[in-house]
C-alpha cells in the first residue's frame, strides 16, 4: 500500500510545520549568538561557549531534525512512496520531543507538546493514510545486496559503539548523575530544547540498531529509517571530529588519555560511517518486477507446439 493523494499532501503540511517550529528555535539561537559560525560550534560542543548553555535554546539535534522534516515534506510532495518517511521522521521526533514535556520552561512545554501532536499525526497518516496497490503499480525498490548490507552493517557497529559508551559512563559516573543523565535532572548542563544525553544516545542506539536491521533485510521500507540514521551519525560524527581537531586532539593524540583518543576514533569513525551509509542507500535500488493481474490465465501453447512443449 502507498499514501493516497490526500495522505501525501497532509503528510507534507505535518512536516511543514515541524519544520518550522524547528527553525523558529534554531533562528532564535542564531539570534543570541550573534554568528553561525558560533552557533555551529556550540552545536559541536565547543567549550568556549558553556557559560551560555543556560540561556540557549538547540543543540545538535534541532538543525538535523529540522533538515529531516523538510525533507519529508519534500519527499510527500515528489513520492508516491513516502509512507516510511512519514513513519520515520514521526516516530524519531516523538522519541527526541517526549522528555519536553517534563521541561519547566513554558515554551519548551509549548513547543514539546506540538511536535508531539504533529509527529503523532504524521505516524498515524504514515499507517493509515493508504491506498491499495494495484498490479500495475510501482512500488519502493528493496536496496541492492552489496550496498544494502554494508550499510546494515556500518549501522550495527554505530549502535554497539554507542551502547558500549553508555555503558562506560554507568559505570564512570555515580548512580545520580546517571539517572539525570537520562531524565535531564539538575547535574546536566544541556540546552533548553536538547534531550537528555543518555536518552538521546538510546534513542539513537534503535534507530542505528532498527535501520541495521531493515538494510541487512533489504526492507522494502527500510531505506527512510537508513538515511535518517546515517544523517545523525554524519551530523554527530562532523561536530565531534570538528571539535577534536579544534583542540588538537588529534596532533596531540598519542599524549592525552585513553578514553579521549577512544573519543577520537569514535568521530571519525560516525562521520565516514554516516557519510557511506547515505551514499549506499541513497543509490537506485533493485527495480520491482510487476506481479502479473490476479485471474488472468496462462498464456495457451502456440498451436503447433514445439518440441519439449
Amino acid at each position: 500500500m502507498t499514501p493516497t493523494r490526500p495522505a501525501r499532501l497532509t503528510g507534507a503540511a505535518l512536516s511543514a510545520a515541524l519544520t518550522l517550529l524547528a527553525a523558529v528555535w534554531v533562528l532564535k539561537d542564531l539570534a543570541a549568538f550573534g554568528s553561525p559560525s558560533d552557533l555551529a560550534w556550540y552545536w559541536a560542543g565547543d567549550h568556549h561557549f558553556l557559560l551560555l548553555r543556560g540561556g540557549s535554546a538547540t543543540s545538535l539535534v534541532d538543525p538535523v531534525l529540522l533538515v529531516a522534516s523538510a525533507a519529508t515534506a519534500v519527499a510527500a510532495l515528489r513520492s508516491r512512496h513516502a509512507a516510511s518517511a512519514f513513519a520515520a521522521t514521526g516516530a524519531v521526533t516523538l522519541a527526541l520531543r517526549f522528555p519536553g514535556l517534563w521541561s519547566h520552561d513554558s515554551a519548551v512545554l509549548v513547543t514539546a507538546l506540538l511536535d508531539l501532536a504533529l509527529a503523532t499525526a504524521l505516524v498515524g497518516t504514515a499507517s493509515l493514510g493508504r491506498g491499495w496497490v494495484t498490479p500495475y503499480d510501482q512500488r519502493p525498490t528493496r536496496p541492492r545486496t552489496g550496498p544494502g548490507v554494508a550499510a546494515g552493517v556500518l549501522l550495527a557497529v554505530a549502535a554497539l559503539v554507542m551502547a558500549a559508551w553508555e555503558l562506560y559512563w554507568v559505570t564512570e559516573l555515580p548512580l545520580e548523575i546517571t539517572l539525570d543523565r537520562l531524565t535531564g535532572g539538575r547535574s546536566v548542563v544541556k540546552a533548553v530544547l536538547a534531550p537528555p544525553p543518555a536518552w538521546l544516545s538510546l534513542v539513537l542506539v534503535a534507530l542505528y540498531g532498527a535501520a541495521a536491521v531493515s538494510a541487512l533485510g533489504r526492507a522494502r521500507h527500510g531505506r527512510a529509517f537508513g538515511l535518517l540514521a546515517g544523517t545523525f551519525l554524519a551530523a554527530g560524527g562532523l561536530a565531534e571530529t570538528a571539535r577534536t581537531l579544534r583542540y588538537e586532539l588529534v596532533a596531540r593524540f598519542a599524549d592525552i588519555p585513553t578514553a579521549d583518543r577512544l573519543d577520537v576514533l569514535t568521530a571519525g569513525y560516525g562521520l565516514l560511517a554516516g557519510a557511506a551509509v547515505l551514499v549506499l542507500l541513497a543509490g537506485r535500488g533493485v527495480p520491482a518486477a510487476a506481479p502479473s493481474p490476479a485471474g488472468m490465465p496462462s498464456p495457451a501453447p502456440p498451436s503447433p507446439p514445439p518440441p519439449g512443449w
